[in-house]
């Protein structure tokens, strides 16, 4: 419950960020477009503040330049409302505005001045004085655009590292799903193994034999099935316990297990009942197995023999080769080695007799 309890919590703090982060980019978006704009501002405020002192000097030296009092009515117009013709945007910005509203009256005066320097000469008016004021005051209005700017700058970096934060936090979080996911897949691969493993001898146990049934792909390639079966499990049970009995069952699991090539599937089918299947079989290989391990045995008997409660290990077998049965599915092939090894017990009961 604890676990389901903060996968949601997860879930839902992932959500936020997610849209947190859409927010803030948006908001660095809009940000940085204002800051562009408030750039061109800046510029064309110096240009103004620029080619206003250059319009003085002419009109001083008699020169007249209404064409250029006519470029800065119009660019002091577009900071003041914006312009399409120069691309200038509108800065929602009140000490700026009040400086500006302040330069453009005071051009105005300027503007008056330089029209009675044309009738009267530049020494009967204070053309000097008012374009000295009037610098200031466009100095002012850039350095007030400046400002704006600097404080767009300031929101933007605040947005950076907001973002920065939200996409570090997301990362941890994906690297936690992340754990939690090979968690998971680590667990439920333990659940599965112990689902389909012998808890008594370690060996695949018969839900694990018993999928071979369904695999249709399995018998594309030479196949070999091996069925055997413990001859005296039930007499060890009966007259020296079943401690003996299951220690005898893990004796011939890890018997098997040794003498089967390790790319081979060896399992316990059930109670006495074990399988293998050899994979790319033939005669040949079989044969060797089956003969190792009856090697095997027959050393594992020789050297406990004599012990303390000890069971000798014998036991029958049947196997069938799936090339000497073509088309036919595993199951017929497990049912006919499963036949051979019943007449091979019955035989050698005939044997014992």
């Amino acid at each position: 419950m604890h676990t389901k309890r903060l996968r949601t919590f997860v879930t839902i703090v992932q959500s936020v960020l997610i849209v947190i982060m859409m927010i803030l980019v948006t908001s660095m978006i809009f940000q940085i477009n204002s800051l562009q704009g408030t750039a061109r501002v800046i510029n064309y405020a110096g240009i103004v503040r620029g080619a206003t002192q250059r319009e003085v000097k002419l009109e001083i030296v008699g020169q007249k330049n209404d064409d250029l009092i006519v470029y800065l009515d119009e660019i002091l117009d577009g900071l003041k409302n914006e312009s399409r013709k120069y691309n200038l945007v509108r800065l929602e910005d009140e000490v700026y505005q009040a400086d500006l509203d302040k330069q453009m009256q005071y051009w105005q005066k300027l503007k008056d001045e330089i029209y009675r320097v044309r009738e009267y000469g530049y020494e009967a008016t204070d053309i000097v004085e008012v374009s000295e004021n009037y610098f200031r005051m466009a100095d002012e209005t850039v350095s007030a655009a400046e400002l704006y700017s600097e404080s767009i700058a300031t929101i933007i970096r605040y947005l950076e590292i907001g973002t920065a934060v939200d996409i570090t936090i997301l990362i941890l979080i994906m690297l936690f799903r992340s754990l939690e996911a090979v968690r998971i897949r680590h667990r439920n691969s333990q659940l599965e193994q112990k689902a389909f493993t012998d808890q008594h001898t370690g060996l695949p146990n018969k839900g694990r034999c018993e999928e071979f049934f369904i695999n249709a792909e399995l018998m594309q390639k030479p196949i070999g099935c091996i069925v055997f079966d413990l001859n005296n499990l039930k007499v060890a049970n009966d007259t020296l316990g079943h401690s003996v009995g299951d220690q005898l069952i893990e004796n011939f699991a890890r018997l098997l297990r040794n003498a089967v090539p390790s790319q081979n599937f060896v399992g316990r089918y059930g109670g006495d009942e074990f399988m293998a299947v050899i994979y790319d079989a033939s005669r040949e290989e079989m044969e060797k197995i089956l003969n190792q391990i009856q090697k095997d045995v027959q050393e594992f008997n020789r050297l406990h023999h004599g012990g303390s409660k000890f069971v000798e290990v014998s036991y029958a077998c049947g196997w069938t080769l799936s090339t000497d049965f073509p088309d036919c599915s595993f199951r017929v092939l497990f049912d006919k080695a499963d036949k051979n090894m019943y007449e091979n017990k019955l035989a050698k009961r005939k044997q014992r007799i």
